[in-house]
C-alpha cells in the first residue's frame, strides 16, 4: 500500500523530469536553428511543467455528525464481529491480514470496554435490545465461570475455557486495575437493564453481583494502598502500588463504592493522591499541568491516562480537594495537541489535522510491529487515532480536526474494525493494521459521551458508586 507522502514525491521527482527534459529540447532546437537558419524551430510537444502539485484525490464531503457516525458504527464491529468465539467478549488483539493470531485470549479490561460499546450499538440501532441481552448474557456467564484470585479477573483469560493467561510470569493472578475497568462497565450494564422485563433485571442482577463480588480491601495488603497484582504462587511479589496521575483512578472508586469490601478514605489518600502530591504547579504551553504525570513530565504521559477512567466515572466538575479531574483530563489532551503542532522533531504531517500520542502498537526501528507508550517525552513519529479520537470531550474541535484527517486518509487508515490502531506518514504511512480492545473501546464510548453522555449518566447514578464518591470526599456530577 502506498502512502500520500510517496505519490507526493513520485509527483515532485516526475515535475523535475520534465524540468530537465524541456531544458535538453531547447538546447537542441536552438542549436539546430544557428547551424541551419531556414530549419524549423517548432514547439516542444512534452506537456507543460505544472505550476501546482496535482491534488489529492477528493475525499466525499461528510458532515460531522455522519463522521461520528461511521466511526462508532465501523469501531463497534470490533466487539461484535471480531469478539472471542466462545465467550463473547473481546479480544486482546485482531489482526485482519492474521486472523489466526492469537483468537482467543479475552482482555479483560478490553470487555469492560466492550460492554459499553454494547449500548452504545443498542442506542446508535447497530444492533437490537434483545440482540444485546443475548450477548451479554454470553459474556456474564464466561466471566462467572472463569478464574478468579479473591474475587479480582486476571488481566487475560483463555476464551475457550476461562482460565488465566499470563500477562508476565508472575502476573499469573488477579490483576485489580483490569478488573476496575470491567467493573465500570458492568455497572453501566446494571443501570441500563434493572428496569427492563424480566430476562434483562436477570442480567442487570447478575453483572451487579460480579463486580460486588471483588475483594478490593484485600488488594491493600493491609496498608494505606491498592496494589495491582496478587499471584497465588508469587503473592504480592510484583508489589506494584496504584499512585496518580495515570489510568488507575477507577480502581480507588470502584474499591470505595463496594459493599462489601470497601477501603478507607485514607487508603484512597496516602495511594492514589499521595496525600496531595498527585498535583503539579508546572504548565507547557501556557496550560497547567495540573497533576503530575510520572515519569512523563513536563508535556504529559500517554493520553490514555485521561481515558480509561472516565469511560463511566464523569470527570466534569469532579474533585476530589486536591485536584479538578475535568482540568486535568482537559489540559492534558491540549498539551498533547499543542506538542503536534509545534513538531519539534519536524516529523511529516504533525500539526492541528495529525495529532494524537498515547500508547499504541508502534513501529519498531527495523519497520516490524512493536508496542509503544507513546507520549511528548517518547515521540518516535507514531500517532494513535485513538488518542485524539477517544479525546473528543475535551478537545472536541481538535479532535474532529484528526478525524477529518484520518479519514481523509481512509484508503490507508480504515479497515474492518475501525481506523487500525496506529501510523507514521514520517515512515512512508506506515500503517499497524491491527486492533487492540483498550484503543477501540475507547473510541465508541468516548464518542457518545460527547454526543449524549450514555455511559457517564449510566455510571454516574449508580447509587453505589455514588456512596463510594461520597466516602472519598468527592464533589460530582449526577
Amino acid at each position: 500500500m502506498k502512502g500520500r507522502n510517496q505519490q507526493r514525491h513520485q509527483k515532485k521527482i516526475l515535475q523535475k523530469a520534465y524540468v530537465v527534459l524541456l531544458g535538453i529540447l531547447t538546447v537542441t532546437v536552438m542549436a539546430c536553428s544557428s547551424s541551419e537558419p531556414d530549419a524549423p524551430t517548432g514547439e516542444s510537444e512534452l506537456p507543460e511543467t505544472p505550476t501546482e502539485p496535482e491534488t489529492d484525490p477528493q475525499v466525499p464531503e461528510i458532515s460531522d455528525e455522519e463522521l461520528l457516525d461511521l466511526t462508532q458504527q465501523e469501531t463497534f464491529k470490533y466487539f461484535w464481529d471480531y469478539a472471542e468465539a466462545n465467550s463473547g467478549a473481546a479480544r486482546e488483539r485482531f489482526h485482519p491480514n492474521e486472523p489466526s493470531n492469537d483468537p482467543n485470549t479475552v482482555s479483560i479490561g478490553g470487555t469492560g470496554f466492550g460492554l459499553m460499546a454494547l449500548l452504545v450499538g443498542v442506542e446508535r440501532g447497530f444492533i437490537t435490545r434483545s440482540e444485546s441481552v443475548e450477548r451479554i448474557e454470553q459474556i456474564l456467564n464466561f466471566l462467572e465461570s472463569a478464574d478468579r484470585f479473591h474475587g479480582a479477573w486476571p488481566h487475560w483469560l483463555d476464551g475457550a475455557n476461562g482460565t488465566v493467561r499470563p500477562f508476565s510470569e508472575m502476573d499469573n493472578g488477579g490483576d485489580l486495575v483490569e478488573t476496575a475497568f470491567l467493573a465500570q462497565g458492568l455497572i453501566c450494564i446494571k443501570e441500563y437493564f434493572k428496569n427492563g422485563n424480566d430476562a434483562e433485571k436477570s442480567l442487570a442482577d447478575k453483572a451487579d453481583a460480579l463486580w460486588k463480588g471483588v475483594e478490593w480491601n484485600w488488594y491493600t495488603q493491609e496498608k494505606n494502598s491498592l496494589y495491582w497484582h496478587w499471584s497465588p504462587n508469587y503473592g504480592f511479589d510484583i508489589n506494584l502500588e496504584l499512585k496518580g496521575y495515570n489510568e488507575v483512578m477507577i480502581t480507588y472508586v470502584m474499591a470505595a463504592a463496594s459493599p462489601d469490601f470497601s477501603i478507607d478514605k485514607e487508603v484512597y489518600t496516602n495511594g492514589w493522591a499521595s496525600n496531595g502530591s498527585i498535583t503539579d504547579a508546572t504548565s507547557a504551553y501556557n496550560i497547567p499541568l495540573v497533576v503530575d504525570h510520572a515519569g512523563n513530565s513536563p508535556k504529559g504521559g500517554p493520553l490514555f491516562f485521561s481515558h480509561y477512567s472516565f469511560l463511566g466515572l464523569n470527570p466534569n466538575n469532579l474533585s476530589d480537594g486536591f485536584v479538578n479531574y475535568w482540568d486535568a483530563a482537559v489540559n492534558h489532551s491540549k498539551i498533547n495537541y499543542l506538542y503536534c503542532v509545534e513538531n519539534p522533531k519536524n516529523y511529516i504531517d504533525y500539526g492541528e489535522n495529525c495529532w494524537g500520542l498515547t500508547a499504541s502498537y508502534s513501529r519498531n526501528t527495523d519497520g516490524t510491529l512493536g508496542y509503544n507508550a507513546h507520549s511528548p517525552s517518547n515521540d518516535i513519529g507514531v500517532v494513535s487515532p485513538t488518542a485524539a479520537i477517544s479525546s473528543i470531550p475535551y478537545t472536541p474541535e481538535e479532535s474532529l480536526k484528526a478525524l477529518r484527517y484520518f479519514y481523509q486518509n481512509k484508503d490507508e487508515l480504515l479497515g474492518p474494525a475501525g481506523f487500525y490502531d496506529a501510523f507514521s506518514p514520517q515512515n512512508n504511512f506506515w500503517v499497524a493494521e491491527a486492533y487492540l480492545a483498550i484503543d477501540q473501546g475507547p473510541e465508541i464510548v468516548m464518542i457518545e459521551n460527547y454526543r449524549t453522555g450514555l455511559l457517564w449518566n449510566l455510571f454516574m447514578q449508580n447509587e453505589d458508586v455514588q456512596n463510594g464518591l461520597d466516602k472519598l470526599g468527592f464533589t460530582y456530577e449526577k
